[in-house]
């Protein structure tokens, strides 16, 4: 097979060969961006799994710890106050929870940083071929 110099090569084989890489290029920010998307999703299903494990089996075992407190309060307070007492306490305790569950989401990132990054310097790089 013969090869052929640039100087040799029709505008039509030229714009072909270009057309295709930027093809190339494109195909492969998008495997990129689905990579990146994908470890992203994993990582938001891993955290809304463990919130939520936590949720069912803290109701479970809170119920009788609670019902537990009320009862030892009870003896030495009145009904109500002991059941306000234990519920404020768990008021606490829910808003504490909240705010590691708000930070724990925060740290997801579903913008895909790497295909950002690539992509803006195969524009650069487009553009110092350009000129």
């Amino acid at each position: 097979m013969q090869v052929m110099t640039a100087s040799e090569r029709s505008f039509a084989d030229l714009l072909r060969d270009i057309v295709r890489d930027l093809q190339e290029i494109i195909r492969s920010e998008v495997r990129l961006a689905r990579t990146e998307i994908g470890e992203e999703i994993g990582k938001a299903k891993s955290a809304g799994m463990a919130l939520a494990m936590a949720a069912v089996t803290g109701l479970f075992g809170l119920a009788f710890l609670l019902l537990a407190a009320v009862y030892a309060l009870a003896l030495v307070l009145p009904n109500w106050a002991a059941a306000l007492i234990v519920g404020g306490v768990m008021a606490l305790i829910a808003a504490v929870s909240l705010g590691t569950g708000k930070k724990r989401m925060k740290e997801i990132h579903p913008k895909p940083e790497r295909t950002v990054e690539t992509i803006k310097g195969n524009v650069a790089w487009a553009k110092q071929q350009a000129k």
